[in-house]
């Protein structure tokens, strides 16, 4: 199989999506954005380098 059909079936997968799909996947960004620097910083407290 060549490289460029591999790649064009994938840009076929990826526009095939549903519009729903990406608005919930844009939707939760943010929030994982958060959830990941709450993460960082409360592990950050609960060690005490000192």
């Amino acid at each position: 199989m060549s490289e460029s059909s591999l790649e064009g079936r994938l840009n076929l997968r990826a526009a095939a999506a549903p519009a729903w799909l990406r608005q919930q996947i844009l939707e939760l960004v943010p929030y994982a954005a958060l959830a990941l620097i709450a993460a960082v910083i409360f592990g950050t407290l609960s060690t005490h380098p000192f």
